[in-house]
């Protein structure tokens, strides 16, 4: 019998919906059989002659395009509930009352004797007792223990078995959809409930509610200790937030080999059903709440627009083109300088958004390359993340780390200006402010050229700063420190070395650092300049700061990490502890001293009220800039970066406050 069900449920859908239809249309037929047959009536006519055929064929026709209109055989019957049988209960009154009508009108015709009103009572309780039925056992083979039983019975297969981790109500939806599923991969074995109030022992659709809170994490530890039969730990959608214990959970999941799936969703119910799980990474362990993105408003700021994104191949600029492609980008350029990075891209990049995604390897402080790419492709916007980020590294490699971040800044702004591009983003870092290191001296003085072209935006064609240089783009930098799992970040530094079996090595043991996702980066981001496009005069900002949240301890996110690999700290995974490189601080900030921060109407942005070298002094640093790095002179290529973080030092007319008019403080 199970391959014969099989068979049924593997047919396609439009093949089944005429099975149905004809499946009712005999059970109309039998109803009214057992109609007469229960109420003991004898009809006037024999059944089979040509009187009896054709009131039965009207009857099968009129059923049938009443079932049609009713809405019968629009109804996924896996997913159906209480609504789509009172619909079956409505479709059979009807016809009940229509087949009555009918014969009280025919009688005024022809007289016809056996029917009367006991007859369509039982007529009416009949049909939808036997339509409901093949409905209601269908529900059952596909959604009830029965069906699951006999379907591993049939394909051999073992379910997965998963502890569900959330509310009761997450609870109901994910049983329901885990059964009705087109593949019963996993199935949900018991349910760990966030309310401290839960009834423990109880059931929904027969799961038992097995551990509430503030018991979670004993419970999964014993379990997993005393069962080989776990496979799997789903988390609710709101678990990370509301769980305090979240990060040990994971951890004990882990370390007795359970996977740890995050449970975001529903897609495709048509087809089957099927629930959205994410994988759990580290980023959700960070305990920050996760910045909602005002999609209407990013979108509307890159919907229709041509982007081009400088480092597209890295991992912010990747995400940057790959969110513009998600947002409705006519179509967006990637400008990197690695072959290999942008093969990586184009792996990343869904393939239906292919057409619209294009690519040229080219180094960024190359003028005459990057006028060609910006003419021919004529941005809307250009998200400039191209960068070298490395804090050691670019201490041995300073000339570098001038040529891409310094003269690649200035090379895609001058370019950007010339050929009119409206929009010019600047990806700055954390390292800009105060800076101790080439890397945050170089990102320093990257924002000082956009926000000295940003004042040019702000002067009259004929002011005395145009010169050539003012055009119609508006010019920002937004500002904003680590990114969580970007390439060469702290975590995927630890990730390697956990599964080489440690140590992790951290350079201080008082080390912190701001972290964001890479996700949350990008959309605000993208926010800074859509705010950045609608503002005017005195409220205008040529840097945009993000709210990071709170500061991490460098050595909290290893132990974390470790934890998540089923491991202990310093017993499993050792610790080292090796000193402060050259270039790196203690704690990063994310603004100066001497910067005002301004809050904003949009949430997690901030403008910055900061100093702003003249553009004829910027020009005087580069010059000084370029000679000693021809020179190969690093104390004077210092000493010309220097220059670009001095302002408060400078003689009053050598510089200007932006946003002299404050909208307020960040708390």
């Amino acid at each position: 019998m199970t391959q014969h069900i099989e068979a049924v449920f593997g047919l396609k859908p439009d093949i089944r919906r005429y099975l149905i239809m004809i499946q009712d249309a005999v059970m109309v037929l039998i109803a009214v059989a057992l109609s007469l047959v229960l109420s003991r009536s004898n009809l006037s006519f024999p059944a089979f002659s040509y009187e009896g055929l054709t009131t039965w064929a009207c009857i099968v026709v009129f059923s049938h395009l009443l079932f049609r209109s009713c809405g019968l055989y629009n109804t996924v019957w896996r997913f159906a509930s209480t609504p789509d049988f009172f619909n079956i209960l409505k479709s059979c009154a009807i016809l009940t009352v229509a087949l009555y009508c009918a014969a009280v009108s025919f009688r005024h015709f022809k007289p016809v004797t056996g029917i009367n009103e006991r007859q369509f009572i039982v007529f009416f309780l009949v049909s939808f007792t036997i339509i409901s039925a093949p409905r209601l056992f269908y529900r059952f083979l596909r959604d009830g223990a029965s069906w699951g039983i006999m379907k591993r019975a049939a394909d051999k297969r073992s379910t997965k078995q998963a502890l569900f981790v959330g509310s009761l109500a997450e609870a109901d939806l994910i049983i329901r959809f885990t059964r009705a599923a087109e593949s019963g991969d996993y199935s949900i074995a018991g349910i760990m409930a966030i309310e401290n109030d839960a009834p423990l022992r109880t059931r929904i659709q027969g799961v038992p509610v097995v551990a509430i809170r503030p018991g979670l994490t004993e419970f999964l530890d014993d379990y997993a200790a005393g069962t080989k039969s776990l496979d799997m730990l789903i988390f609710g959608n709101g678990a990370a937030r509301e769980i305090e214990e979240y990060a040990e959970l994971v951890r004990v999941a882990r370390h007795n080999g359970i996977a740890v799936l995050q449970f975001s969703g529903f897609s495709e119910l048509g087809q089957g059903g099927k629930l959205v799980l994410d994988a759990v990474e580290m980023e959700t362990i960070l305990r920050r709440p996760a910045v909602p993105s005002d999609i209407e408003r990013i979108g509307a700021f890159v919907h229709a627009k041509r982007v081009l994104v400088t480092g597209g191949a890295g991992s912010i600029g990747r995400t940057l083109v790959k969110r513009s492609l998600e947002l409705g980008a006519e179509a967006v350029l990637v400008a990197d300088l690695s072959e290999f990075g942008i093969f990586q891209l184009s792996q990343y990049i869904d393939e239906k958004d292919h057409h619209r995604l294009k690519a040229r390897i080219i180094d960024v402080a190359d003028r005459r390359q990057m006028t060609r790419v910006i003419s021919e492709f004529r941005p809307d916007i250009i998200f400039h993340a191209a960068a070298l980020k490395h804090v050691p590294l670019l201490e041995e490699n300073w000339d570098s780390a001038i040529q891409t971040n310094v003269f690649g800044t200035l090379v895609c702004a001058e370019v950007a200006a010339k050929c009119g591009v409206p929009q010019f983003v600047l990806v700055s870092s954390d390292k800009a402010v105060d800076p101790t290191s080439v890397l945050g001296m170089t990102k320093r003085a990257a924002e000082q050229i956009v926000s000295a072209l940003h004042e040019t935006h702000m002067t009259p064609p004929n002011g005395p700063r145009a010169g050539g240089l003012h055009s119609g783009t508006k010019f920002i930098a937004v500002r904003f420190g680590n990114v969580f799992g970007s390439n060469g970040s702290v975590a995927t530094i630890f990730q390697a070395q956990i599964e080489a079996g440690g140590p992790l090595t951290i350079t201080d043991q008082r080390m912190t650092r701001y972290f964001m996702t890479v996700a949350e980066a990008v959309d605000l981001v993208i926010m800074s300049g859509a705010d950045a496009a609608q503002r005017q005069g005195q409220d205008d900002y040529a840097v945009y700061m993000l709210d990071m949240g709170k500061p991490v301890p460098i050595v909290e996110v290893a132990e974390t990490m470790i934890r998540m690999a089923g491991k202990s700290p310093y017993t499993d995974i050792p610790i080292r502890f090796t000193g402060i490189r050259p270039g790196e601080k203690l704690h990063e900030a994310l603004h100066g001293d001497n910067e005002e921060v301004v809050e904003l109407s949009t949430s997690k942005i901030f403008g910055l009220r900061t100093d702003v070298l003249e553009w004829p002094r910027v020009k005087a640093a580069l010059t000084a800039l370029e000679t000693a790095v021809k020179n190969q002179d690093k104390a004077s290529a210092l000493a010309a970066l220097a220059g670009f973080h001095e302002a408060e030092k400078s003689p009053g007319d050598t510089y200007r406050q932006t946003s002299p008019k404050a909208m307020g403080h960040a708390g």
